[in-house]
C-alpha cells in the first residue's frame, strides 16, 4: 500500500510548477497541484498577468507607429484610433484560452488540480483551504515542491492606497493619458514604452543613474536616449515623496520639490517570493531575509522532501528558468525520459530580452563584467539605421555589440537593441552556450539585407581607451 496520498505535491500553478507536475505525472508519479485560482487561471504570472499580456500590449503599440512609418512607403489614410476596451477584451480571451490549455495539459498527463490556497503542514504533507469553506484538507506526499512565484513589491509611501502595480496596470480604466512609472528595472522600462506607444503621455522616474542595472552599460544608456526619442520623459536621480488625489489627478510631489500630475502610478519597482502564509516557517523551511527560499544545486531546501523553484527562490527571474529548474527536479525524482540523460542548469548564458520600443536582447557578459571575469576583452560595435527607416522617416537606431575574451577569441557577450531583438539573440544563444568564437562568427556567411547580419560582418575592434 501507497504509504501517501501522493509522489508529488506541487503548490504554484505557474510556468515551473505547471511544467513539474505534467512532466512528474508522465513518468508515472502521483501527483498533485494546489493553485488558488481565484478570478486568474493556469499559467502564473507569465500567463495572466506578466510575459504573454505584456507582449501582446506591445504589438499592440507598435501599430499607432507603424501607421506613422508607412507614409514613407506611400501608405495614406486617416490615423487609427486605438480601442482600449476592445484590446482588453481581446487579451482576456487569449489569456482564458490559455488558461484551458494549461488545465487540460495537466489533466491530460493524469495531474490531480486542486482550486486551493495550499500550506505547509510538516515535511511531507499540506493543508488545502477552499474559498468559502470552513473546513481544511490533509494531503501527504513524498514530495513537496514549492513554486508559487514572486508578487509585486509597492514601497510604504504616502497616498500608497492611489499607486497600481504591473498585476493591475492590464484592466486599468480609464486608459490613462498621463501615465506616471516608478521604476527602472525591465517591467518598469517596458510599460513605459508600451503606454507610450500607445498614445499615453509618459513620465518614467528612476532614482539610480540610469535605468536596467545589470545589463551593459552601453546598452543601458542607448535604449534610455531612443526611449527618450519616441516620447518618454525619463527622469533620472528622481523618488516619489507623496501621491494625493485630486480633482485634476494625482499630484505626485518628488523628493527634489518636483511636481508631476498624473492619472495614475504605476509602481515596478521590483517583485518579492510570494510565501506570505505558505507555512515555510513552521516547516522549517530556510529563508533569505526577502523572504526566498533557499535551495541547494539540486532545488532541495534543507527539508529533504521539501524542492522550490523560480521566482520563490529569487534566483533568476524568467520564465525559461523557472522550466528548466523544474525539469532537473522532476529528473532527480522520477528519472529522465528514456533514452536521455539527466537534466542539469547551467546559468551561464541565459538569453532575455526586454520590451522597450525598440527592444533589447541580450546574452552573456557585458562589458564592465568581462573585464572582471576575464581580464582583457575585444569590443566590437556597430551602431546604424536600419534600412526600413531610410524611408519610414523614424530616427530611431540599432546598436549591436559583441564582447569577446582576447585570450580564447570566445564570444562571451552578445547585445543589441533595435527591432526584434530577441528573435535575433535567441539563434546566436544557441552558438554562445556551444562555445562559438570571434573567428566562427567571421567565418559564417550573413543574411543579407538583415539587422541580424551585422553580428557577422562586424570586423574592426573598437579601440580600447589610452591607459595612463
Amino acid at each position: 500500500m501507497n504509504k501517501h496520498d501522493f509522489d508529488l505535491i506541487v503548490i504554484g500553478g505557474g510556468s515551473g510548477g505547471v511544467r513539474a507536475a505534467r512532466m512528474a505525472a508522465q513518468r508515472g508519479a502521483r501527483v498533485a497541484l494546489a493553485e488558488r485560482l481565484g478570478g486568474a487561471g493556469l499559467g502564473g504570472t507569465c500567463v495572466n498577468v506578466g510575459c504573454i499580456p505584456k507582449k501582446l500590449y506591445s504589438y499592440a503599440a507598435h501599430y499607432a507607429e507603424a501607421f506613422e512609418e508607412s507614409h514613407g512607403f506611400g501608405w495614406e489614410g486617416q490615423a487609427p484610433v486605438l480601442n482600449w476596451a476592445a484590446l482588453k477584451a481581446n487579451r482576456a480571451r487569449e489569456i482564458t484560452r490559455l488558461n484551458g490549455i494549461y488545465g487540460n495539459l495537466l489533466t491530460g498527463a493524469g495531474v490531480t488540480v486542486f482550486n486551493a490556497f495550499a500550506r505547509l503542514d510538516g515535511p511531507q504533507s499540506v493543508m488545502l483551504k477552499v474559498d468559502g469553506e470552513a473546513a481544511e484538507q490533509r494531503l501527504t506526499a513524498q514530495h513537496i515542491l514549492v513554486a508559487t512565484g514572486g508578487t509585486p513589491h509597492l514601497p510604504d509611501i504616502e497616498g500608497r492606497e492611489h499607486v497600481i502595480d504591473s498585476n493591475a496596470i492590464f484592466d486599468l480604466e480609464p486608459f490613462p493619458q498621463r501615465l506616471l512609472v516608478v521604476g527602472g528595472g525591465y517591467i518598469a522600462c517596458e510599460f513605459a514604452s508600451i503606454f507610450n506607444g500607445l498614445g499615453a503621455q509618459v513620465t518614467q522616474l528612476y532614482r539610480g543613474e540610469q535605468v536596467l542595472r545589470g545589463f551593459d552599460d552601453e546598452i543601458r544608456h542607448f535604449v534610455a536616449a531612443e526611449m527618450g526619442k519616441a516620447g518618454v520623459d525619463l527622469r533620472l536621480g528622481a523618488d516619489v515623496a507623496s501621491i494625493t488625489k485630486t480633482d485634476a489627478g494625482l499630484r505626485v510631489r518628488l523628493k527634489d520639490g518636483g511636481e508631476v500630475m498624473a492619472d495614475a502610478v504605476l509602481y515596478a519597482t521590483g517583485r518579492v517570493p510570494l510565501v506570505a502564509g505558505l507555512g515555510l516557517q513552521a516547516a522549517g523551511v530556510a529563508q533569505r531575509k526577502d523572504g526566498a527560499v533557499v535551495v541547494d544545486e539540486h532545488y532541495q531546501t534543507n527539508v529533504p522532501s521539501i524542492y522550490a523553484v523560480g521566482d520563490v527562490t529569487s534566483r533568476v527571474q524568467l520564465t525559461p528558468v523557472a522550466l528548466g529548474e523544474a525539469m532537473v527536479v522532476v529528473d532527480q525524482l522520477f528519472g529522465p525520459q528514456a533514452g536521455k540523460p539527466e537534466r542539469r542548469m547551467s546559468y551561464e548564458f541565459i538569453p532575455t530580452a526586454v520590451f522597450t520600443h525598440p527592444s533589447i536582447g541580450t546574452v552573456g557578459y557585458g562589458e564592465a563584467q568581462a573585464r572582471e571575469l576575464y581580464g582583457e576583452v575585444t569590443i566590437f560595435r556597430s551602431e546604424f539605421k536600419a534600412l526600413k527607416h531610410t524611408l519610414s522617416g523614424s530616427s530611431e537606431r540599432t546598436l549591436m555589440k559583441l564582447v569577446v575574451e582576447t585570450k580564447t577569441d570566445r564570444v562571451v557577450g552578445l547585445h543589441m537593441v533595435g527591432a526584434e531583438a530577441g528573435e535575433i539573440v535567441q539563434g546566436f544563444a544557441v552558438a554562445m552556450k556551444a562555445g562559438a568564437t570571434k573567428a566562427l562568427f567571421d567565418s559564417t556567411i550573413g543574411i543579407h539585407p538583415t539587422a541580424a547580419e551585422e553580428f557577422v560582418t562586424m570586423r574592426e575592434p573598437v579601440k580600447s581607451p589610452a591607459k595612463s
